[in-house]
């Protein structure tokens, strides 16, 4: 047993990542990284959960939900950025916590991950289909209903096949290279970010103050309906926005000089998403009474048409389909890296862990990208924008404890941080309680599969895995 817990807490020599990730090009400055968390963050979530939170979790007040997921957010972006600067390497948390705690808590915030991952690439892919749908539906043009969802026999909706046709095109975009990536992501998001300003203006001139009341609507008890205790809900919902912080994290290795653009690129891309998420929930609630928006996953364009904006909602479909594409990239970007990361340390098949002439790990870039076609095309919507949170909080959480493990080395056995997480050791702490309430706020089916998620996760390593891992020759 004394040998088996010493292997648990057995940690990475940050040295080994060094010298792995040296075949990873870096390439990516501050305005790529602010482009891909910001096409994460102000991607689908920004098109599709504000309605669906407001009608679901919040009523009118759901730019509350957002600030306290900003508030949250941002705690573990400090974490983050302190991180990711002292241990440039792929993989994000999984990496740091194989270094500062050992591989077995690497493996679980790096499964917890891939979680997140995999739910978040079929999400965002789900959120493409229904723009993508309500875009040809204006036309005249409608698939054959069992083609337009996930599997629901009662609705007659089998496979999402637009989902799976999304993942598949930004799988073969990512395998031509990261540089090429970035520059198309860039151009995409500026033209997203210009169109949400149209809808902003446009939105406004079709506010009705009555809508905003009661701002809060009161508690419905047995609900996660109104009061803190719907803020609290729709928060845990729509913390799958901030996913767009590993996001960027995952990219470290490929970073140009990631001690001072990591924590610029993490810090700019909290601050531009939040001020467009709030504006963009202001006006979508007060154009319609918030439960309009029941289970409508393109609320900003059809309150544009159903306002009689045609042209401005056809030109807001259009962006947004092209918009989500830029989530799409940066986190099956993100998630192929983690797959890599998995590989290179033996837990996962070796061949992951492989990378191309271009410098692409492209045999991880295809093992989730096909996995994700079939998540994306069978399960519905609202059902994985419940899931994907979970993950990330999990993640948060690591990370915002690993500022402890990290001080103590910094200048020591590990480079001293340009960027340092202030009031240390308090707000580390804080940061982890706040994530950990955000995740106590999810819906049962989200913590009951996340915990049998995280018992497969742990059959996997200990049956498999242990006696896979490069660590042991690594490390002696």
């Amino acid at each position: 047993m004394k040998k088996l817990i010493k292997r648990l807490f057995l940690k990475q020599n940050p040295r080994v990542y060094e010298e792995k990730d040296a075949q990873l090009t870096p390439s990516l400055r501050t305005r790529d990284l602010i482009g891909l968390g910001t096409g994460m963050v102000v991607g689908t979530a920004i098109f599709t959960l504000p309605g669906i939170v407001a009608a679901e979790h919040t009523g009118p007040a759901v730019p509350l939900a957002f600030i306290v997921a900003a508030i949250g957010a941002g705690l573990s972006a400090l974490a983050y950025a302190e991180t990711s600067s002292v241990l440039p390497f792929a993989g994000s948390a999984f990496s740091w916590m194989n270094v500062l705690f050992g591989e077995f808590f690497g493996w679980i915030a790096g499964w917890a991950l891939l979680a997140e991952y995999f739910i978040s690439v079929a999400f965002v892919a789900s959120g493409w289909s229904a723009y993508m749908q309500g875009f040809l539906g204006s036309f005249g043009i409608n698939l054959p209903h069992a083609l337009t969802g996930g599997f629901d026999p009662h609705t007659g909706s089998y496979i999402d096949i637009l989902a799976a046709f999304a993942i598949l095109i930004v799988g073969i975009l990512i395998s031509r290279g990261v540089h090429q990536v970035s520059r198309i992501e860039n151009i995409i998001v500026s033209v997203k970010l210009l169109v949400i300003l149209m809808f902003i203006v446009v939105g406004a001139t079709a506010i009705h103050p009555q809508n905003y009341v009661p701002f809060l609507p009161a508690h419905q008890p047995g609900t996660t309906f109104g009061g803190w205790q719907g803020i609290l809900a729709g928060t845990a919902q729509i913390f799958i926005a901030y996913v767009g912080f590993d996001a960027i994290a995952a990219n470290t290795a490929e970073t140009i000089n990631p001690q001072k653009t990591m924590p610029r690129g993490l810090i700019g891309t909290l601050l531009l998403g939040t001020g467009f998420f709030i504006a963009v929930s202001l006006v979508l609630v007060g154009m319609f009474k918030y439960s309009r928006y029941a289970n409508n996953a393109e609320p900003a364009a059809w309150a544009l048409r159903q306002s009689g904006h045609y042209i401005t909602a056809n030109l807001l479909s259009v962006v947004a389909i092209v918009g989500i594409f830029s989530a799409l990239i940066a986190i099956l970007l993100a998630s192929s890296r983690l797959i890599y990361a998995f590989g290179r340390d033996g837990l996962l098949p070796k061949s992951l862990g492989q990378i191309d002439d271009k410098h692409v790990p492209n045999h991880a870039l295809w093992m989730i990208t096909f996995l994700a076609m079939i998540l994306g095309s069978v399960f519905p919507f609202t059902f994985l924008a419940t899931l994907v949170s979970a993950g990330t909080l999990v993640a948060f959480i690591f990370v915002s404890l690993g500022i402890y493990a990290l001080r103590p080395r910094e200048g020591v056995d590990l480079p001293e941080a340009q960027f340092k997480m202030p009031l240390y050791p308090v707000l580390p702490a804080i940061s982890a309680i706040f994530s950990a309430v955000i995740f106590w706020g999810l819906n049962t089916d989200a913590k009951i599969l996340m915990v049998g998620w995280f018992v497969i996760g742990l059959l996997i390593y200990f049956i498999y895995r242990i006696r896979h891992s490069i660590i042991n020759k690594e490390t002696h």
